[in-house]
């Protein structure tokens, strides 16, 4: 029996990242760096999982001969960065940069009122993602979602299957009830990880993912029944 519906944010439940990148340049002019990622490096860069994670790989491949003695400066420029990034992108949600992909809100309504379980499973920070649904959702969007696991309590990012794993446990489900909602390749393989049936939804800066081990791979959510998500998820346990 289908019980719980596990959902990804960034480039699943909202079309995020043009907004992320945007921010992230504005925190690269504010600071005087002298970078500007566009859409072709942004899209190279998204296969690392996580904003400082990003930041640093970046800085690894511009700044190679750069040695940072006792590792800090590094560390504390990276900290500065992202909450530059992070209030940039806040204010961008707040002016209606960001909206909730196709097909999602209904599918959260017509899910609540069949009594699925609703989780999310990301690895944004927690003000990324309250910044988003309080814009998309409402005031009471957390009301939505019996389990919120992000970066502040799954460190070890996507593909590692650690935020579904932890997402199960604290539903109480096993993989099998469940079914989960990614983008990409790294939040799809987080997901099989965990053991659970997956769909996709790619957007601009993952149409090119290799997303194999997909129970469906669809341009959206729009139109998409809990009935056709029992018939799925019937389908992927048979």
């Amino acid at each position: 029996m289908l019980s719980a519906l596990i959902f990804d944010v960034d480039g699943t439940l909202a079309d995020t990242e043009h907004a992320h990148l945007a921010a992230f340049n504005a925190a690269f002019a504010a600071e005087g760096l002298g970078w500007r990622w566009d859409v072709r490096l942004y899209t190279e860069l998204l296969t690392v999982s996580g904003g400082k994670e990003r930041i640093r790989h970046y800085w690894q491949q511009v700044n190679g001969d750069v040695r940072d003695i006792d590792g800090t400066a590094l560390d504390a420029l990276i900290d500065h960065l992202h909450t530059v990034k992070t209030a940039a992108y806040e204010q961008a949600v707040r002016d209606g940069a960001v909206r909730l992909r196709p097909g999602v809100l209904e599918l959260l309504e017509q899910a609540r009122r069949e009594g699925l379980t609703l989780a999310i499973a990301t690895t944004t920070s927690p003000v990324n993602i309250a910044a988003l649904l309080r814009t998309a959702i409402g005031p009471d969007w957390s009301s939505y979602f019996a389990v919120i696991e992000d970066a502040s309590t799954a460190p070890l990012k996507k593909p590692h299957p650690q935020v579904y794993r932890q997402t199960l446990q604290r539903l109480g489900l096993p993989a099998a009830q469940c079914l989960a909602f990614e983008d990409s390749a790294n939040g799809l393989q987080s997901a099989l990880g965990a053991g659970l049936a997956t769909i996709v939804t790619p957007n601009d800066f993952t149409a090119h993912h290799d997303l194999t081990g997909a129970l469906r791979v669809l341009p959206s959510l729009a139109g998409v029944s809990v009935a056709q998500l029992r018939d799925w998820h019937a389908q992927a346990r048979a």
